[in-house]
């Protein structure tokens, strides 16, 4: 499975099991209800799955031109902790405001997601990868 097709069912799939670990994370880590925490879920998960198809575009135009080809360790974590991190820009003061908290509140809230989030990234795109093949950009050139 290559294209579009191919991250439409990438990012559905993640995205819907980080929606159910981000309301429940949500909720235990800010002593909230999941009925509070579920709709700031949701915009967390509308603004990664945006933020998600953008960067998996980005990330495979870049790695599209690299010399060496394939999914290495390292490209992996660097592609999950890169996803992460530029994900953090748009969601603390997402959270701050929802939870009527500071921005350093927020971040200290989200800071078990910063964690867990490109663990869970890494695991996620290794499955896919090995259900669904490499995509074009990662093969090598024929």
């Amino acid at each position: 499975m290559q294209g579009l097709k191919r991250k439409l069912v990438y990012v559905t799939f993640y995205e819907l099991i980080g929606l159910c670990m981000s309301t429940l994370g949500l909720a235990y880590l800010s002593d909230t209800q999941a009925s509070h925490t579920g709709p700031l879920a949701v915009m967390i998960t509308t603004i990664a799955m945006i933020w998600n198809l953008v960067y998996n575009t980005l990330f495979e135009y870049w790695e599209s031109r690299q010399a060496t080809r394939g999914r290495s360790v390292a490209r992996r974590v660097v592609h999950a902790v890169g996803f992460q991190l530029t994900l953090v820009i748009y969601l603390i003061p997402l959270i701050a405001w929802w939870l009527d908290m500071s921005l350093l509140d927020a971040l200290l809230v989200d800071m078990a997601f910063i964690v867990l989030v490109p663990c869970y990234t890494f695991a996620y795109n290794w499955a896919f990868d090995k259900m669904f093949g490499l995509p074009s950009s990662a093969m090598a050139a024929t």
